[in-house]
């Protein structure tokens, strides 16, 4: 009779950022072989357990054996297996034998067709594995396929034996029901009983009584919440009750929850204070102590300014837990301090004293030291002004700012953006490298815009991250993220697969972001133009890593895109036209969506990709004056009028950047096109009706096709 099934793997305190992982991987696998075998049903319902010192899963349904079932199986060709007079041959005997049957097998076997010969099938039932025999296989398989960071060697009991497993391990239990199976692993022998918490259990030893009171067993008796999903849940209650009582704000950080939910087994959130002298030093520091140090969550105000209260996970909770508040306070305060002594220490030098030290620092062995990527830098983000300066399209700077005052700001901020490099906060905390910076500039009196720069240029630094905020800032985020591109690109150091040690899909990801969502009238090939001469022998071939850079944006342009929502055909009718602006692009797409709700757009498109391809097909070079003395039919005079008339207009619109309006002047060439298709010959026998035709497709082609080539939406 079915049944639930628990099992549990008790050992030493498991590594707590894999803690999720861990849990997630032993469950998911040991119920996948389970639903497998056929002793759970595949919609089984699974649950996972994973705390410090154990793995847990519960699976529904749980049959004590699988069914039997029917299995055909390919022994040997015929004309192996038998005589001629229909006699087995000892090949067949040797098989059957293998196979666990004997002789009297023989007049059962069936023949049928394999390819072009005849083979003998054999029919047979194999017997379903028992519920011992099936977990133990889905145990192994878990064991083995658990995602371990780093296996450790420890000895059993006995003294000799070896086990290599992510922590010892002390403990298994396996029920099905109130059953107990017996199963073995990692040297244990299952049983029923497991052990609560290491302080606050009512009873050192938990006798599980069945698979579905363990849950209840080990919060009543154990002390230990042992799901980890309701483990996460309950430490978010009691933060926020926490932080309502002081009307305060607990830090937002998904992983800081992962990784104290996996440190305790009875979360007690506690409210703990530190001095106030600590808040002179810059916020991020003082958070940036207390979460990576000490798993602390600090307590924010309605402003979301750091205030001197933060939230400490007890794994106990006495009834007098002021001790255990003493003790944290006692502990962060030397965090604290250090932190306020390197920011005392670092201000009494200024960033600018610091850039000699820059060459002393290696950026990379074939690039130089960061002194010389700093002068790159600097170099490229003039390059960028330059270019803002001289766009066709207007690009507003700050009131006071004209162009010259913007380079200004942008030289002195790419000179001193590294130079925190070198200061004892950042490397203290390497985290905080820009951030520091910022602050530096800002006591050092520099122009407010310079330290916004300096603190931005990293950004963005992942996916969702804010952009610089000012135009300083985003001219040296540009040329930063740019110089790492076309450098590492330049000696060969491009990513592989999924490996990118120098993360230069997040930097290129970091520049489409900034020239799309900032809509900058820059053109990507020529910001990598004025970028690969400042490398000079450096980069040995220029030409190449060109391309390839082009190439490499467009992929991560084309990934970003679909995952914003736009389907494969949206973006590949776009980026088909290698559009060298990409502050167009989004109004590119958005043309395009609009376009393909059309009812005209389907019969364009297919009519497109047809001219594209006629066109495609012609040798050497093509027509491109259409005579109108040569348009002899009325189907091709009338196509001929209807681009004359629709082009302007659309070209219009395209000049002022209305592609939706541009496109949509398009539908009215719909009835023309269809009747030329159908009305006349393109490939004349006469050479002039041939070429003059040919130069009529190529005038629509090209009329069509300047927002987006829309051939590709062709299904």
């Amino acid at each position: 009779m079915s049944a639930n099934l628990l099992v549990e793997l008790f050992v030493e305190e498991l590594p707590p950022k894999a803690l999720k992982k861990l849990g997630e991987s032993f469950a998911a696998v040991l119920a996948d072989s389970l639903k497998a075998q056929g002793l759970a049903a595949a919609d089984a319902a699974v649950t996972s357990f994973a705390s410090p010192r154990r793995l847990g899963v519960h699976v529904e349904g749980v049959a004590p054996k699988a069914a039997d079932k029917a299995v055909q199986q390919k022994l040997m060709p015929v004309a192996v297996a038998l005589t001629a007079d229909g006699q087995a041959t000892p090949a067949l005997l040797k098989k059957l034998a293998a196979l666990g049957a004997g002789p009297e097998v023989v007049p059962q076997l069936k023949r049928a067709p394999d390819g072009k010969a005849e083979a003998l099938f054999w029919d047979s039932v194999q017997p379903g594995a028992s519920l011992a025999q099936g977990l133990q296989k889905a145990l192994d398989e878990a064991l083995h396929r658990l995602p371990i960071p780093k296996v450790m060697t420890y000895q059993l009991a006995d003294g000799w034996t070896d086990v290599k497993f992510v922590r010892p391990a002390h403990g298994l239990v396996a029920l099905h029901g109130t059953e107990v199976v017996p199963v073995q692993a990692l040297g244990l022998n299952a049983g029923r009983a497991t052990t609560g918490h290491r302080f606050e259990a009512a009873q050192p030893t938990v006798e599980i009584e069945s698979a579905d009171s363990y849950a209840t067993q080990l919060r009543e008796q154990g002390a230990v919440i042992a799901g980890f999903a309701e483990r996460r849940a309950e430490i978010s209650r009691q933060l926020k009750g926490a932080a309502d009582a002081l009307s305060l704000t607990p830090i937002d950080d998904e992983a800081l929850l992962d990784e104290v939910t996996a440190l305790v087994e009875r979360p007690n959130v506690l409210t703990c204070a530190f001095e106030p002298e600590f808040l002179a030093v810059p916020q991020e520091c003082l958070i940036l102590t207390m979460k990576a140090n000490q798993k602390y969550f600090p307590l924010l105000d309605a402003q979301g300014k750091l205030t001197r209260h933060f939230l400490v996970i007890s794994n106990i909770a006495p009834a007098d837990a002021s001790a255990v508040v003493q003790g944290n306070e006692r502990v962060v305060r030397p965090r604290l301090a250090d932190a306020k002594f390197f920011f005392d220490q670092d201000r009494k030098k200024t960033l600018e004293s610091r850039l000699p030290g820059l060459a002393k620092v290696v950026y990379h062995g074939k690039l130089g030291s960061q002194g010389e990527r700093t002068e790159r830098v600097r170099a490229i983000a003039h390059a960028i002004v330059q270019q803002l300066s001289m766009a066709t399209l207007p690009y507003t700077v700050e009131a006071d700012d004209e162009f010259k005052v913007l380079d200004s700001k942008v030289r002195q901020a790419a000179l001193l953006a590294k130079c925190d490099l070198l200061t004892d906060m950042v490397g203290e905390f390497p985290e905080l490298q820009g951030i520091m910076g910022g602050y530096y500039a800002r006591h050092e009196g520099l122009r407010d815009g310079v330290a916004i720069a300096i603190e931005d240029h990293y950004k963005p630094r992942f996916a969702g991250d804010a952009l610089p905020r000012n135009h300083t800032g985003t001219v040296v985020a540009l040329a930063d993220k740019l110089e790492t591109l076309v450098g590492l690109f330049g000696i060969g150091q491009l990513p592989t697969g999924d490996k990118d040690p120098f993360a230069l899909r997040r930097h290129a990801l970091g520049v489409i972001r900034i020239l799309v969502e900032k809509n900058l009238p820059l053109e990507l090939p020529a910001l990598i133009d004025a970028a690969l001469p400042v490398f000079g022998e450096l980069v040995e071939d220029a030409p190449a890593t060109r391309d390839a850079l082009l190439g490499f944006f467009a992929d991560r342009l084309a990934v970003s895109l679909r995952d914003q929502g736009y389907s494969a055909q949206e973006v590949d009718a776009v980026l088909a036209l290698q559009p060298a602006r990409l502050g167009d692009v989004p109004k590119r797409l958005e043309a395009v969506r609009a376009f393909a709700a059309l009812p005209e757009a389907a019969s364009l498109a297919a009519a497109n990709k047809r001219v594209a391809n006629i066109l495609k097909k012609v040798e050497g070079e093509r027509p491109t004056d259409v005579q109108a003395g040569l348009l002899k039919e009325a189907a091709e005079q009338a196509l001929a009028a209807a681009i004359a008339e629709v082009q302007p207009a659309a070209d219009r619109l395209f000049e002022q950047h209305d592609y939706t309006g541009s496109l949509k002047a398009l539908a009215a060439l719909k009835g023309p096109v269809d009747a030329f298709f159908d009305d006349v010959m393109v490939n004349a026998e006469d050479p002039q009706l041939r070429a003059n035709r040919l130069a009529l497709l190529g005038r629509l082609h090209a009329a069509m096709n300047r927002v987006a080539d829309l051939s590709r939406l062709a299904s």
